[in-house]
């Protein structure tokens, strides 16, 4: 599935709710459904800057294509960068930096979080895109 793709999926699973609590419930729903981190990748290197509560992301390459893993501290930003992963994770370098990630603006994500969490969402964009440059020119 291409990473438009995944984006308009989770654009539609969105629409189903009006409510941003309930919003919110499913980013955490989203958040709690993903595998915990391995301790050994819950590092100082591994933290993303920019962000309040902790996050942790590890990348690695395998056949071309990008796997991210990650956890965070907090229900909602887990639920974040748990979205993200979906839509990026398993795709190549290239598609990940060419990405453009509407469905941030399309699900209302960024307008209904606080400054501090949107700026930590945009940390995360930043290192995904970061280590996906960092394989693409490994090549």
């Amino acid at each position: 599935m291409s990473i438009n793709e995944q984006q308009d999926e989770v654009i539609a699973e969105f629409s189903d709710f009006d409510d941003w609590m309930d919003r919110y419930q499913l980013l955490i729903d989203l958040g709690n459904e993903q595998e915990p981190l391995d301790e050994k990748y819950k590092t100082e290197q591994n933290l993303i800057e920019g962000c309040q509560s902790r996050v942790w992301l590890q990348a690695d390459e395998t056949d071309g294509k990008v796997i991210f893993k990650a956890e965070s501290d907090a229900l909602i930003v887990k639920g974040i960068i748990a979205l993200l992963i979906r839509i990026l994770s398993g795709h190549s370098p290239e598609e990940i930096l060419n990405a453009d990630l509407y469905f941030i603006d399309k699900i209302g994500l960024k307008e209904h979080l606080s400054p501090t969490r949107s700026n930590g969402l945009l940390s995360m964009v930043k290192q995904m895109r970061m280590y996906a440059l960092a394989f693409k020119a490994r090549k």
